[in-house]
């Protein structure tokens, strides 16, 4: 671990990442009236600006319910969760690839310990199932899910279509019921919320029991007898 962390590359990926948690914790989020105030100042092109905004501030570990919320309020249902939506993917798609560019094979090459390999061997081969399930509950930090799968094997598209489909749900409903404006939370967002984090729940346990011929150590092949002359 020591020779780990001297290396200047992972040096400088460890020291990102605890700077973008110390900016998350330091920088004032603006509110969801502020935001409308600046769509009103701003003109047609903000729903755009809105997108990429968005995507890029929120591949660092900074709460993205503020951004959904106010979608749904500046934009209306449809373009709400459109933009929403796709700035999230869009943003989970940026950390994974900003993690893997900071030379991510030297740090899982380090990584040898059997539980992390067993780990990063099953998220290798259905990696989607627990990506889906975790993007599913709310109290699991979306950021941290990207960091870790960019550490680990996961291929990239299943990442994608996954983190697509989990976060979904949760934003259709943060866009819709989500009540920014008065400071409460309207009671199915509630409702919802726990109907979401069970069935995450329900993934991670098919994920963690779902064994097969691929997740059982290969048999030692016989040695083929020798041929006599």
């Amino acid at each position: 671990m020591t020779r780990l962390i001297r290396d200047p590359r992972v040096l400088a990926l460890i020291v990102g990442v605890v700077a973008l948690f110390v900016a998350a914790l330091l920088v004032p989020l603006p509110s969801p009236r502020q935001i409308q105030d600046w769509a009103t100042s701003v003109g047609p092109i903000f729903p755009l600006l809105f997108f990429v905004v968005h995507a890029l501030v929120t591949v660092a570990p900074l709460p993205r319910t503020v951004f959904t919320v106010s979608a749904g309020l500046l934009f209306g249902p449809v373009l709400g969760i459109a933009l929403a939506v796709g700035a999230t993917t869009v943003s989970a798609a940026l950390a994974i690839l900003l993690v893997r560019a900071l030379d991510r094979e030297q740090v899982a090459s380090r990584l040898t310990h059997p539980a992390v390999r067993a780990v990063d061997d099953r998220l290798q081969r259905r990696g989607w199932l627990a990506v889906g399930s975790l993007r599913l509950i709310a109290a699991v930090p979306f950021s941290v899910i990207n960091y870790c799968c960019g550490l680990s094997s996961i291929r990239f598209w299943p990442y994608m279509i996954a983190t697509l489909l989990g976060v979904l749900p949760g934003t259709i409903g943060t866009v819709i019921l989500g009540d920014a404006l008065t400071g409460t939370t309207h009671p199915a967002m509630i409702v919802f919320s726990v109907v979401l984090i069970a069935i995450g729940l329900i993934g991670l346990v098919v994920d963690a029991r779902w064994t097969t011929t691929e997740d059982l150590a290969p048999a030692e092949q016989p040695t083929p007898a020798a041929v006599p002359e």
